[in-house]
């Protein structure tokens, strides 16, 4: 497809998305609620009884493929890909509703014009549930959390979320409850994972992204991210992304704690002109900072929250040709997306989007750091269960590079299914991945 053919495709699929989300107030009113509808529950619940012997489980890592509706799940020792989930099990169920509902229909050909970059997104995220039995997914194109037992991979629970679009995910340290953005209904959700059952929310800005919970528990840091699939991508014209911004969340109340624009704080440390749209982030082990990546930006920054200030930019080099690509090229304005730091707080793990490289990046010095050519489009970065390695899924080559913190090399690769993102660790029943 040509550029100025893509271009086109694009502004219709925008046209598209824009004039119906403000047809059924999608955007604009945040909080609302809108879409928050019931659940539906199917099968089993697939909980052990907490009386019963624990069974063996086996650390896995589990690998969401966007594009293809899969979830593959790796062994963490051997890295040997042991199972491979089908997460759109009600594919035709749900394309038999939308070719009922021209409206719905519209939105789900726009998210795969504008977001899938002409695939449909299936899979974002996925987290193990404790016990090794469940998993709970987000399904971007079907605007839903879904939760699948891992024995029988039938869905149990299927809930819509607010507006057209389920993006990233959360789970709470108890396991009880994840947190879905609803990327275009502008609020993160919490989900009771025992039945799927929408519980509380809190306002966001447009297309809110990443959430995090704090180490107890009590508190949700979270970010929206502005409307990326837009091709206003200079500077002058930040303000038509809509509303970017960083927050603390009361994880109880849903209360705005903090409300923090980082453009500003960008700018008063000497760095004006810079996006106000938090991508990927990581919090340093005693939680004092933060640190993120911003769209259009080769590198991080370091946020104090005790000085409420920026006190460190890290500036990464561009590769592979990212310096030619022009900004409306970018991967939903992304140009690195993917960040973890080690449980030493040592050593960062990034993925250079843009540039087709993972680094390993010294905490305290930025300037030391080591790239690591992975190929086409690295798109995410999640530590090991033990902080030995991250994984970084190379969505462009369907792999994910296992790196080695203290080699700072890549030690292994897990060949997977279309188009990886999201990467997460939990323990699966033992017996479930052997059946």
């Amino acid at each position: 497809m040509s550029k100025s053919t893509n271009k086109r495709t694009r502004g219709l699929a925008l046209a598209l998305l824009t004039a119906g989300m403000l047809a059924v107030g999608l955007i604009a009113v945040p909080g609302s609620g809108a879409g928050a509808v019931g659940t539906s529950a199917v099968g089993e619940d697939g909980e052990a009884n907490g009386k019963e012997k624990k069974p063996k489980r086996t650390a896995v890592i589990a690998i969401s493929n966007n594009w293809d509706g899969t979830i593959d799940l790796a062994d963490a020792n051997t890295y040997e890909v042991l199972d491979s989930i089908n997460v759109i099990p009600d594919y035709d169920e749900r394309m038999a509703e939308l070719a009922l509902d021209p409206v719905a229909l519209g939105f789900f050909v726009a998210v795969r014009e504008l977001i899938g970059e002409g695939h449909d997104q299936f899979v974002d995220d996925a987290f193990i549930g404790k016990g090794g039995r469940r998993i709970f997914i987000s399904r971007p194109s079907f605007a839903d959390v879904v939760a699948i037992n891992l024995k029988t991979e039938k869905i149990l629970w299927r809930t819509p979320v607010a507006g057209v679009r389920a993006d990233h995910m959360a789970i709470s340290p108890d396991g009880k409850e994840v947190i879905v953005s609803a990327s275009t209904g502008n609020v993160g959700q919490v989900l009771r994972t025992k039945d799927g059952k929408i519980i509380n929310q809190f306002e966001s800005g447009d297309s809110p992204h990443e959430t995090n919970y704090s180490k107890d528990g009590e508190r949700l840091f979270h970010a929206a991210i502005g409307r990326v699939y837009t091709p206003t991508d200079e500077a002058q014209l930040d303000t038509t992304k809509g509303k970017a911004f960083f927050q603390i969340v009361d994880a109880d109340t849903m209360e705005i704690l903090e409300r923090i624009n980082m453009k500003e704080k960008l700018a008063e440390a000497g760095y004006p002109g810079m996006s106000n749209a938090m991508r990927p982030m990581a919090l340093s082990p005693s939680e004092r900072f933060l640190y993120f990546q911003v769209s259009f930006f080769h590198g991080f920054i370091e946020y104090d929250f005790r000085k409420d200030a920026v006190t460190r930019v890290a500036e990464l080099p561009l590769r592979n040709g990212a310096a030619q690509i022009a900004k409306e090229d970018y991967l939903l304005d992304s140009a690195h997306h993917g960040i973890a730091l080690d449980p030493t707080g040592k050593r960062f793990c990034v993925a250079g989007t843009m540039s087709d490289y993972a680094a390993i990046v010294s905490r305290k010095d930025f300037g030391n750091y080591k790239i690591l050519d992975v190929g086409p489009k690295p798109y995410w970065s999640t530590n090991s269960a033990d902080g030995k390695e991250c994984y970084v899924s190379v969505s462009g080559s369907d792999r994910v590079a296992v790196i080695s913190y203290a080699k700072r090399k890549e030690i292994a690769s897990i060949p997977v299914g279309d188009h990886p993102q999201r990467v997460r660790t939990g323990k699966v029943i033992t017996a479930f991945l052997t059946d």
